[in-house]
C-alpha cells in the first residue's frame, strides 16, 4: 500500500569564480569544510556485512514480506544444491513459536576446518560472515547450484538479529552463533552425533524488515515447487505456531508438476517428460567441458490459458530467459512441421503462430548448468545464450518422436492450435473495426471524460463503477490530469471466455481504446495514454467482484501494465464522521469507526457510504482522488504461479475448486453484505 505525498523543493546553487594565483603566491590554509561539503571525511568504508544492512534491498529485493520470505529461500537453496548434487534427500523447514525459522538438511554438512587463506578461520565462519564465499565457484563441490554468487547465507546472517548454525559432520556437532552479522560465539564443538547435515536457525531483524511474521502458505508454494524439481526429494514444512504441517515428496518430478498445475482443468493430452544431458567444451582451447541437463514437461488442457514456467538450477526465473526462448521457438517449429508433414490443417486455415500453438499449453522448462548467468542476486532471468539451442535441440529430437508415437494426442494439439488461429483472426478483425471507429471518434461516445494534459507521465485514468459514481468523480476530479471512464455493470469474465468474445464486449473495447496499449502480444507500454490506471469501485461485495473481474482482465491481457506497476486500486472510505462544523474524518472499517467515535466523544454524526454515488464531490476528492491525501494500492505480481492458481480457482470454469475455497474460508469473512 502506498500513501502518496507530493513535495517540491528548489535549491539555489551559488557559484564562486576563483582566479588563478600568481606564481610564488602562498595560498592560505583551507577553512573547515562547511556542512554538506564533499571531502575525504565524507568517505566511509563499510566493513564485513555492514553494507548488506545498509542496502538490504540490493540483496533480497525488498524489506517487505517478499524480502522476508526470501531469507528462507536462500537457506533452502543451499540445501537444495546438496540434494541436486546427490548428497541430501530430506529437508525440513520449521516456523518456530518465537518468530524464528529452522532449516535442516541431511547433506554432507558445511566444512568446519580452518582456512589458511583466511588466517585460520573456520570455513563455516568464513562462509557465513563473508560475501562471495562458498563452494560454488571452483566447480569442485558443486557441478550446478542455485546459490551462484555465494552471498545467500551471509546475507541472511547480516539481516538476522540472531543467527545460529549447527553442523553435524564426522561424528561431531559444531556451532556458530552471530547477531546482526557479528560473530558472538566462534565455531566450537558442542557434542557428538551420528547424523550428518546442516541446521540453520535465524530470527529476522525487526530493525530491517517491515514485518517479521512468516506466512505458511507462501513458504508452502515455494517448497512444493522445489520438491517437484528434484524428483525423490522429501521436504517437510512445519509450523509450531498452530501445528500446521505439509510434506512434499514427488518421485515423478516435473511430470507430476504439470499434472498438479492442471488439476482443475480438463486435459487434452497426458503429461510428457523430455530429458537430455549435454557436454560442451569450455575455454578457448576446450580443455574442459561444461555439463548441462535439460528437462521439459508438457501437457495440453482444454482451456485458453498458456502457463510456461522456467527454472535454472532450481531457481524460478520469473522474468524468463534463454531457456524459455528456446522452448517457444522449438515448440512452434516442431508442431508446425508435424502439422504440415501430416496435412492436418484444413484448407484455408491460417498459419500457426507461437501464440496459437501455446494456447492451452502447460509446461515446465528446467535446466541445470555449471555457470549460469543470472540477472541480479534475485535471479530474475537466465542469460546463457547456449541454453536456447540446447532446449530447442531437446524439443526437436524428443517431441518429434513423441508426436509420431502418439498421433491421437498430436492431432488434438494441432486442432486446438488451428482453432486458436481462427479466433486470433476474428479478434484481429474486431480490432480493425474498432480502430476504424476510433478514427471517426465514435469509440467512446459520452463515456470517457478525458483530461486536458498531454503529459502522459502525469495523467491518470480512473475506471469507475457506474454512471452515478462517474458523475461524482467527474465533479470532484482535477480535470487537468485525471480522466474518468465509467463501466456499466460487471465486465465479461475473461477467464472463461475466448479472445473473440472478450473483444466483442463493449466495456472491454472501451478499456482497450482508452488505455491505448493494446493487449496480449501486441502490448506497447509506450503507447499508453496514462501513467496510472486506477480501479475505483464501491466498498461492498459487488464492488469487490467488479474489481476482481477488472484485475483478471489486466492479469490475462494487459500483464505488461501490471508488471510495470501502472495498475492501482483506490481505497475509498466506508464512513464519514463529523463533529461540529469543522471536524471531519474518514475511516475504512467498522472497527476504525467505533474507535474514532470513542476518541471524539460527545455528539458526532456518522455517515455510511453505501456506494461512490452517495459521496459528494468534495468527499471523493479528499479521500480517494487527491494525490496529497489519498491511499492507492499498487497491484503487482510477486509469484506468478500463485496468481495463476488463484485466478483459476476464483474465476475459472471449474466449480469444485471454488466451492472448496468458499467452504475453507467462509468462517474468516469479516465484512459481508447481506
Amino acid at each position: 500500500m502506498t500513501k502518496e505525498k507530493t513535495t517540491t523543493e528548489t535549491e539555489a546553487l551559488e557559484t564562486e569564480v576563483i582566479e588563478p594565483a600568481e606564481e610564488g603566491t602562498v595560498l592560505p590554509p583551507a577553512a573547515e569544510p562547511p556542512e554538506g561539503e564533499y571531502t575525504s571525511k565524507q568517505i566511509r568504508v563499510l566493513k564485513g556485512l555492514e553494507g548488506v544492512r545498509i542496502r538490504p534491498a540490493m540483496y533480497i529485493g525488498s524489506t517487505g514480506p517478499s524480502g522476508l520470505h526470501h531469507l528462507v529461500y536462500e537457506i533452502v537453496d543451499n540445501a537444495i544444491d546438496e540434494a541436486v548434487a546427490g548428497y541430501c534427500n530430506q529437508i525440513k523447514v520449521t516456523l518456530l513459536r518465537d518468530g524464528g525459522v529452522r532449516v535442516e538438511d541431511n547433506g554432507r554438512g558445511i566444512p568446519v576446518d580452518p582456512m589458511e587463506s583466511e588466517g585460520g578461520k573456520s570455513a563455516l565462519e568464513v562462509i557465513m560472515t563473508t560475501l562471495h564465499a562458498g563452494g560454488k565457484f571452483g566447480g569442485g563441490a558443486y557441478k550446478v547450484s542455485g546459490g551462484l554468487h555465494g552471498v545467500g547465507a551471509s546475507v541472511v546472517n547480516a539481516l538476522s538479529r540472531r543467527f545460529e548454525v549447527d553442523v553435524h559432520r564426522d561424528g561431531k556437532v559444531w556451532r556458530l552463533v552471530c547477531e546482526r552479522g557479528e560473530v558472538v560465539e566462534p565455531v566450537h564443538e558442542v557434542g557428538k552425533t551420528r547424523r550428518h547435515g546442516t541446521v540453520v536457525t535465524f530470527w529476522p531483524d525487526p530493525e530491517i524488515f517491515e514485518t517479521t511474521e512468516f506466512k505458511f502458505s507462501e513458504l508452502e508454494n515455494h517448497l512444493r515447487e522445489q520438491a517437484f524439481l528434484v524428483a525423490g526429494l522429501k521436504i517437510v514444512l512445519e509450523d509450531e505456531r498452530d501445528g500446521e504441517k505439509a510434506v512434499f515428496h514427488y518421485r515423478g518430478g516435473i511430470k507430476e508438476f504439470v499434472r498438479h498445475l492442471n488439476r482443475n482443468h480438463n486435459p487434452l493430452t497426458k503429461p510428457l517428460h523430455l530429458k537430455k544431458e549435454f557436454e560442451l567444451p569450455a575455454g578457448e582451447n576446450g580443455e574442459r567441458v561444461r555439463h548441462y541437463r535439460v528437462e521439459i514437461a508438457i501437457q495440453y488442457v482444454d482451456d485458453y490459458r498458456e502457463l510456461i514456467l522456467g527454472f535454472a538450477n532450481n531457481i524460478h526465473t520469473k522474468d524468463g530467459g534463454t531457456h524459455l526462448e528456446g522452448f517457444k521457438a522449438g515448440l512452434t517449429r516442431v508442431i508446425n512441421k508435424y502439422a504440415q508433414d501430416h496435412v492436418l490443417l484444413k484448407s484455408g486455415s491460417p498459419s500457426l503462430t507461437g501464440d496459437d500453438i501455446r494456447e492451452g499449453c502447460t509446461a515446465i522448462v528446467a535446466v541445470w548448468l555449471e555457470e549460469p548467468q543470472f540477472e541480479g542476486q534475485t535471479k530474475g532471468a537466465l542469460g546463457n545464450s547456449e541454453v536456447k539451442g540446447l532446449v530447442q535441440n531437446t524439443l526437436t529430437e524428443q517431441l518429434t518422436e513423441w508426436l509420431e508415437h502418439h498421433p491421437g494426442e498430436a492431432r488434438k494439439i494441432v486442432t486446438k492450435a488451428e482453432a486458436a488461429a481462427r479466433a486470433r483472426l476474428a479478434a484481429r478483425k474486431a480490432r480493425e473495426i474498432e480502430r476504424k471507429k476510433s478514427s471517426l471518434d465514435r469509440t467512446l461516445p459520452g463515456k470517457l471524460a478525458d483530461c486536458s494534459s498531454k503529459d502522459r507521465d502525469r495523467c491518470e485514468l480512473f475506471i469507475v463503477e457506474g454512471v452515478s459514481a462517474a458523475g461524482t468523480a467527474k465533479a470532484g476530479r482535477d480535470r487537468n490530469f485525471q480522466a474518468i471512464l465509467p463501466i456499466r455493470g460487471k465486465i465479461i469474465n475473461v477467464e472463461k471466455a475466448g479472445l473473440s468474445r472478450v473483444l466483442n464486449n463493449s466495456e472491454i473495447q472501451a478499456l482497450i481504446t482508452a488505455i491505448g496499449t493494446n493487449i496480449d502480444a501486441n502490448q506497447d507500454l509506450d503507447a499508453r495514454r496514462y501513467d496510472k490506471i486506477i480501479i475505483l469501485t464501491d466498498a461492498d461485495v459487488d464492488g469487490a467482484h467488479i474489481r476482481t473481474l477488472l484485475l483478471t482482465f489486466f492479469f490475462r491481457h494487459m500483464d505488461k501494465l501490471v508488471e510495470a506497476g501502472k495498475v492501482y486500486i483506490a481505497k475509498n472510505p466506508l464512513f464519514r464522521i463529523r463533529k461540529g462544523r469543522d471536524q471531519r474524518f474518514y475511516v475504512f472499517t467498522e472497527k476504525e469507526r467505533d474507535e474514532k467515535v470513542r476518541e471524539l466523544g460527545g455528539k458526532v454524526e456518522v455517515t455510511r457510504f453505501k456506494g461512490l454515488g452517495e459521496m459528494d464531490a468534495e468527499d471523493l476528492w479528499l479521500t480517494t482522488m487527491n494525490p496529497e491525501t489519498r491511499t492507492l494500492i499498487r497491484v503487482k505480481v510477486e509469484d506468478k504461479l500463485e496468481c495463476e492458481e488463484t485466478f483459476e480457482k476464483l474465476m475459472g470454469s471449474e466449480v469444485e475448486p471454488r466451492r472448496k475455497f468458499i467452504q475453507d474460508y467462509a468462517r474468516e469473512v469479516e465484512n459481508l453484505d447481506i
